[in-house]
């Protein structure tokens, strides 16, 4: 069997997952020589702009809370491919990566000989997502999209529930210039019959997910409407919800995450599940409000204003286009004070880097512009460009290096008086440092900061779950 590094080189080289080609032959050749694995599952089938990772770590630990068999598989990673496929809450094994590899190698060349483009690295890694679910064999599978929604690999499955969380402007080469365009191609992850469970969206976003979802007679639950977030408060280290499902409310669940945002993800989450439970059991979808309170208080989105270090307070987020922004900016003054935030910021060349840099620039007394390990991403001096005009040049800070520039961002945080070169900042102020820009970007700091890939999930109490399965 191969080593696993080989089998990751061979992975990578195939085209990366941000250059597709817009068509489901491919992938619907593999699957069916594996014999359509992703049938022999239900799925929730999750996609949108910002916050699909987060929902689906959500959906994913509420369902193992009641007792089922998961898998998960979300993209992009933070440090290790194998976190993509996860089964019960936990990365695949080096040595099941392998094997699973193993099993579907033989058939990449046989679709790659007949299709006129190679299967891509994110293919690939579907397929053998698809395979690893059906071997487990888990009770439910949690699927995110990798882009979009309607020519995305992930799509050869059809969700018994779809969720769509807040759709906004991103990806714009492959789906579309405008909002209403993007949200048209996430609405084909909704499926006839299906259960289409809708984030607050935008007008122009909600008008074409609501038409795709007459078009295939699928019911829709909306945030705000059908189900949403009741009550919201800080507490210490997340923030404490009530939230109305589809069918019953839920008070006192204790989130360990910060942010509004979070709080309509795991609304979402917990409306899918609600979903999910009545079209499969016989209990209607009604949720053991215990239960739920525990799996809410173990629910973990790592690389999500996520705190790795204390004393200066760093803080770790993957966001990566003006939407993911301007909900993480809003985050901070409510879950962190009157920190003043040093922004350490890596970002991929092919986004808006431009209204990327509007929207962190008020919340920021200062930024330290850097690269992070992709090859997309952009340069120091020129991200050092588009940033000045925006902060002023004694807000910005260069580094070549992410290390680096943790480094001038911890000692900008740590500086205390006026005359230092912390430019920008209030003397005595207490500051914080916030790495941010891209999913690689929070990846790669988590390494450097933690030495750790994704945490443990936190194991779940069968005699809690005894009997709860839908």
């Amino acid at each position: 069997m191969l080593p696993i590094d080989e089998i990751e080189r061979r992975i990578l080289a195939r085209s990366p997952e941000h250059s597709i080609e817009p068509s489901l032959d491919r992938i619907r050749e593999l699957t069916e020589i594996l014999g359509d694995p992703q049938r022999s599952y239900p799925v929730i089938h999750i996609t949108g702009t910002n916050g699909k990772t987060s929902t689906a770590r959500m959906t994913e630990t509420l369902l193992r809370a009641r007792g089922l068999r998961t898998g998960l598989f979300t993209s992009p990673h933070l440090v290790s491919m194998r976190e993509r496929i996860c089964i019960d809450g936990e990365p695949v094994s080096k040595a099941r990566f392998a094997e699973v590899y193993a099993e579907i190698e033989p058939y990449l060349g046989v679709v790659d000989e007949h299709q006129p483009v190679r299967l891509s690295f994110f293919e690939v890694l579907t397929a053998m997502a698809f395979a690893a679910f059906a071997d487990a064999p888990v009770d439910v599978a949690v699927i995110e999209v990798g882009i979009g929604g309607t020519w995305d690999a992930t799509n050869v499955a059809d969700g018994s529930v779809a969720v769509i969380t807040p759709v906004a402007i991103d990806h714009t080469k492959y789906l579309g210039e405008t909002v209403a365009e993007i949200a048209a191609d996430k609405a084909g992850i909704i499926k006839p019959g299906a259960l289409a469970v809708l984030g607050q969206q935008p007008v122009a976003a909600a008008t074409e997910l609501l038409r795709r979802a007459g078009e295939v007679h699928a019911t829709v639950a909306r945030e705000g409407f059908e189900f949403g977030v009741l009550s919201r408060e800080l507490a210490v280290g997340g923030q404490l919800l009530a939230i109305r499902g589809l069918l019953g409310e839920y008070p006192d669940l204790f989130l360990p995450l910060f942010g509004a945002h979070q709080a309509g993800n795991a609304a979402c989450a917990l409306a899918a599940v609600e979903a999910f439970s009545g079209a499969a059991g016989s209990d209607g979808g009604v949720l053991d409000r215990d239960l739920v309170a525990g799996a809410f208080a173990t629910m973990s989105s790592p690389g999500r204003l996520e705190i790795v270090r204390r004393s200066p307070l760093v803080v770790i987020d993957a966001a990566h286009n003006p939407a993911g922004m301007a909900v993480t900016a809003a985050a901070l003054p409510e879950s962190f004070g009157a920190a003043e935030v040093i922004a350490v910021l890596a970002v991929m060349a092919d986004k808006d880097v431009a209204g990327i840099l509007d929207v962190l620039e008020p919340a920021a007394a200062a930024v330290v512009v850097t690269a992070n390990s992709s090859a997309r991403s952009m340069a120091p001096a020129r991200l050092a460009e588009l940033a000045t005009p925006v902060f002023g040049a004694d807000r910005v800070h260069v580094a070549a290096r992410l290390d680096e520039a943790i480094d001038i961002a911890v000692g900008l945080a740590d500086e205390s008086a006026p005359e230092g070169f912390a430019a920008g900042l209030t003397a005595g102020a207490a500051s914080m440092v916030l790495i941010v820009g891209s999913v690689i970007t929070a990846g790669d700091a988590r390494l450097l900061l933690t030495g750790k890939a994704l945490p443990p999930a936190p194991a779940q109490d069968p005699a809690a779950s005894a009997g709860s399965e839908p």
